[in-house]
């Protein structure tokens, strides 16, 4: 079973949207998709049209030791959810003074490893905390959701110190791939933000952006994956296509967290030392870039 986890050090950048809708194009694709939802706020809970409160929930198989197995619930799109509760905040305050506490949903993981392809673990806006550790110290790969908004380029490279931090800590060994999302092509700044992104870090970050798309959120209202509410739309066209990635990617057992990988190339400056962006234009002559503003 691989198991990916969807982190970043905020919310609202799209991490449970993600977890819902690549689990769903995989499960599209025939693979058997566990979706675990780490955040006490249940958003992924709730937007696979589940209650965070209603039956025994991941809080009980961290705290309690209630097998995995009794908590799991079939979710649309051909899902299988292992759903949040509020209790998850207690449990992460508990654990923060206790120790060992990490490789809980690991060993909990474990006993599923043999009904499923691929589990997704929906992680709460902290990299740094308990239940985002648990995580990782889970995972096959970190997958960094960025969004291609103001500031996604400090705030990604925060997120992969702690990451590389968190990775260290534990001895864990995955491997970090970056994921832009919410991404709107026709707004330069976000032409410029996701070339920034792209230079640095390179072959971390799959090929797929994805779009914004009312539809994803729409069907996250009603409790089921896009490809159940509107299989056309442009966001299930790119997470089919970030399925095709995910499926086809090779493992290198976390060497992109070892201190001699995580410092990229340095992005081109302007002469008074400012970063500069560069994103395609369709007016300039053919074989001249032309700088345009500096951005970070």
């Amino acid at each position: 079973m691989r198991v990916l986890s969807l982190v970043n050090q905020k919310g609202g950048c799209g991490k449970t949207t993600a977890a819902i809708h690549l689990g769903a194009a995989l499960a599209r694709k025939g693979a058997r998709v566990l979706v675990v939802d780490l955040d006490p706020q249940g958003h992924a809970t709730l937007g696979l049209g589940g209650e965070s409160e209603a039956g025994p929930n991941l809080a009980d198989v961290l705290s309690s030791g209630l097998s995995p197995q009794d908590a799991l619930r079939e979710a649309p799109g051909g899902l299988v959810l292992l759903p949040a509760s509020a209790r998850l905040a207690e449990f992460e305050e508990s654990a923060a003074v206790s120790l060992g506490v990490e490789g809980r949903l690991r060993r909990a993981l474990a006993s599923l490893a043999l009904d499923f392809e691929y589990a997704l673990l929906d992680c709460p806006p902290r990299a740094d905390g308990v239940l985002t550790a648990n995580a990782l110290a889970a995972s096959t790969v970190a997958m960094l959701v960025v969004e291609t908004g103001a500031f996604a380029l400090q705030g990604a490279l925060r997120a992969l110190a702690l990451l590389g931090e968190t990775a260290r800590a534990q001895e864990a060994r995955f491997d970090v791939r970056v994921l832009a999302t919410l991404f709107d092509r026709r707004t330069r700044f976000e032409r410029e933000v996701l070339v920034a992104l792209q230079a640095r870090f390179g072959a971390l970050m799959f090929d797929t952006a994805v779009r914004k798309d009312v539809r994803l959120r729409e069907a996250v209202a009603y409790g089921v994956p896009a490809q159940e509410l509107a299989p056309r739309s442009r966001g299930a066209r790119d997470f089919a296509a970030l399925a095709e990635e995910v499926a086809a990617l090779r493992l290198s057992d976390g060497r992109e967290l070892e201190p001699e990988s995580t410092t990229a190339p340095e992005p081109a400056r302007h002469a008074d030392g400012a970063p500069l962006a560069l994103a395609p234009n369709p007016a300039r002559r053919p074989g001249r870039i032309e700088p345009l503003r500096p951005v970070f």
